[in-house]
């Protein structure tokens, strides 16, 4: 569990199976850090040059020593985030990003595993595909449908499209299995679709499916204690016939 994050001083470990996961949750601690580290991704940093006389930038690199406030905050936005960066991901990605670009190594990562604009369209056409293609299957629990959606939506998050509350609670609704229709019906009837949330109807749902599993333990229970008249039937007409 360590490995995936478990801890909030540090970021997940990207290994270059679990891209989807990481990026949602390196995002996340970058912004947690302070604004600065987030906004080296957003936009490229550039050591600072050494200025002529009349104002304008030359080839020649500016000392750190140099540096104005201005420039020392935008650095050190910078190297937080390539810290962060080099710190989540194993040997074999950190081979990829040797670069001193916060940025630089955000995009060979995102290149690296969402592919190039075609390859990210076709990605999210088929996880739509695959999202609306979904079903609850018979044996599956509502707890292990939730998370079956929710992969998808992560991954569907990830290549930059998110899904909507409601795209999320209908779905569910309508991909259940046929033990839940009765109560789909009543919470389409009783609740505000637009405006509910998932974790509300997960928590509904799984209610009712412990209601069905009690209801039907009992009922199992009750069918294997009931008397077996036929085979006392038979042992009162076996003695019958004996004293005949």
């Amino acid at each position: 569990m360590e490995r995936e994050g478990g801890q909030v001083n540090r970021p997940p470990i990207l290994n270059g199976s679990n891209y989807d996961y990481w990026k949602v949750h390196m995002v996340d601690f970058l912004k947690s850090i302070d604004s600065r580290t987030w906004k080296a991704v957003l936009k490229c940093w550039d050591h600072p040059p050494v200025k002529d006389k009349d104002g304008k930038d030359t080839t020649e690199l500016k000392l750190e020593e140099e540096w104005s406030k201005e420039e020392d905050d935008l650095a050190l936005g910078n190297y937080k985030t390539l810290n962060a960066l080099f710190n989540g991901v194993d040997k074999n990605m950190f081979r990829l990003i040797n670069c001193t670009v916060a940025k630089d190594v955000w995009d060979i990562l995102r290149t690296t595993h969402e592919g190039t604009s075609k390859v990210k369209i076709s990605k999210l056409q088929l996880i739509t595909t695959k999202f609306e293609s979904l079903k609850m299957k018979d044996d599956e629990s509502i707890q292990d449908f939730h998370m079956n959606i929710l992969d998808i939506a992560n991954v569907s998050e990830a290549l930059g499209e998110k899904f909507t509350k409601e795209k999320l609670v209908r779905k569910i609704l309508r991909s259940l299995t046929k033990w839940f229709d009765l109560k789909v019906i009543a919470i389409e009837e009783s609740q505000d679709i637009k405006n509910m949330k998932v974790e509300e109807l997960i928590r509904s749902l799984q209610n009712f499916e412990l209601a069905i599993s009690d209801k039907s333990q009992k009922k199992n229970k009750g069918i294997a204690f009931l008397p077996n008249t036929s085979d006392d039937q038979t042992d009162g007409d076996f003695e019958a016939d004996k004293e005949i």
